[in-house]
């Protein structure tokens, strides 16, 4: 099954040259299927690079989903037009009342700066609150995990010696999640980031799992609440030259930048880099959308709420 996505979005275009399947919502909508619904909370500056990414994972899996793309009211995109917001991007303040199979919560290029102090942290927040009641499943990716780890568990994020930037081998540590179903015993993901979250810091929490981490990038995928909570810490939706492109802005800008690790071949900027995440990228989005049908209610009015409540919260932050 498809993907449907607005007509016009950009893109549904990138995706049908790559095989990917999508639907505009016209002909979906003649269709007598209910497709998952699922929010993304696109909080990347490229915007339009990040959706393609993440739209690109989520239609090459057989179910079919109906993606809501979601941007900040209390902060205005720098990098994206007023316009182009408009037309495919709705706000939290759209879509709180409805309820949603999943979400995704994606990185922010603000991982230096504390939570409190970025521009949209309190609409974050609320958007982390609503989830609770609202959606079946939340996926955070990158600073989005590190976020959502901090504020339901009081998990800190710690300042690297330097950026964790390039192509991570990767292992299973907790076998028996239905999200590493299929999964190689090795696996590569990209990561690209200032800041990290610990191994001991999450063990503090009874409540979380860690099912995967790297002995140089460190943890990698942890879950919570029976599997509804998903915290990445990688970017397995990055395009083959998404390293290489943020690798020659900073070089560019005369930014202290190495060279990202494990990804050009003879640690050659001049070749191109091997695709070695996608694989698995596509697995561990398809797992994730197949627990989603599996599991979700046909209702959206009937999906249960998460069973930590605030105070719970609250008493585990500590």
């Amino acid at each position: 099954m498809p993907v449907n996505i607005p007509d016009g979005l950009p893109a549904a275009t990138i995706l049908a040259e790559e095989n990917i399947f999508v639907m505009s919502r016209r002909r979906a909508s003649s269709q007598d299927i209910r497709p998952l619904h699922i929010a993304i909370l696109n909080l990347m500056p490229t915007k339009e690079t990040t959706e393609t990414q993440l739209l690109r994972l989520l239609g090459n899996t057989p179910i079919q989903i109906e993606p809501v793309l979601l941007t900040t009211k209390s902060y205005t995109a720098k990098n994206t037009s007023a316009e182009y917001l408009a037309e495919f991007y709705r706000n939290f303040d759209d879509i709180k009342s409805h309820k949603f199979d999943g979400i995704i919560i994606t990185g922010a290029p603000v991982e230096q700066m504390a939570f409190e102090e970025v521009d949209y942290w309190d609409e974050l927040t609320q958007i982390f609150d609503w989830a609770e009641t609202n959606v079946y499943s939340s996926m955070f990716i990158c600073w989005g995990a590190q976020a959502a780890l901090y504020y339901y568990y009081g998990v800190p994020k710690h300042a690297l010696a330097k950026k964790m930037f390039g192509i991570f081998p990767h292992r299973i540590v907790r076998r028996g999640s239905n999200l590493l179903r299929g999964f190689d015993d090795v696996f590569h993901v990209p990561h690209s980031r200032h800041t990290t979250v610990l191994r001991a810091d999450i063990e503090k929490n009874p409540g979380l799992a860690i099912l995967s981490e790297s002995d140089e990038a460190g943890v990698y995928l942890v879950t919570a609440r029976e599997g509804r909570q998903v915290f990445i810490t990688g970017h397995g939706e990055y395009d083959r030259d998404t390293l290489k492109r943020e690798y020659l802005r900073d070089v560019t800008a005369n930014l202290p930048v190495e060279k990202p690790v494990n990804y050009f071949p003879d640690d050659d900027p001049g070749r191109a880099p091997l695709m070695r995440w996608r694989t698995h990228s596509h697995l561990l989005f398809g797992n994730w959308i197949n627990n989603l049908y599996q599991s979700t209610p046909y209702n959206l009015d009937d999906v249960p709420p998460l069973k930590e409540e605030k105070a719970e919260r609250e008493r585990l932050k500590g």
